[in-house]
């Protein structure tokens, strides 16, 4: 099994970053964890807004500027890089969850 580190934190970049929107994170998300995300290299980040059923995803560029890949909404079946190899149907993000 591998070993986890001592630390409760990791200090490799990730590849992909996925931000869960609410009214009060949004402006943290967009203004200060987007530019910081893009000057330490982060190459994919998807702002995800459950209560407007949409998802954005950005690609960071050579410049190291953000381009916007896409909007998708509601039930949308997607391809997105990173994980372009399978696709995701949104609608069940927007679910709610079955109970027994």
């Amino acid at each position: 099994m591998p070993e986890l580190p001592e630390t409760a934190f990791f200090t490799a970049k990730p590849d992909w970053v996925c931000e869960v929107l609410s009214r009060s994170t949004e402006k943290l998300d967009r203004d200060e964890k987007l530019p910081m995300y893009a000057e330490h290299g982060v190459s994919h980040v998807w702002l995800v807004d459950p209560v407007a059923q949409a998802l954005e995803a950005y690609t960071l560029g050579d410049a190291g500027r953000w381009s916007e890949v896409q909007h998708y909404r509601g039930g949308d079946r997607v391809r997105i890089a990173p994980f372009d190899a399978i696709e995701l149907d949104l609608s069940l993000l927007w679910s709610s969850p079955r109970r027994a």
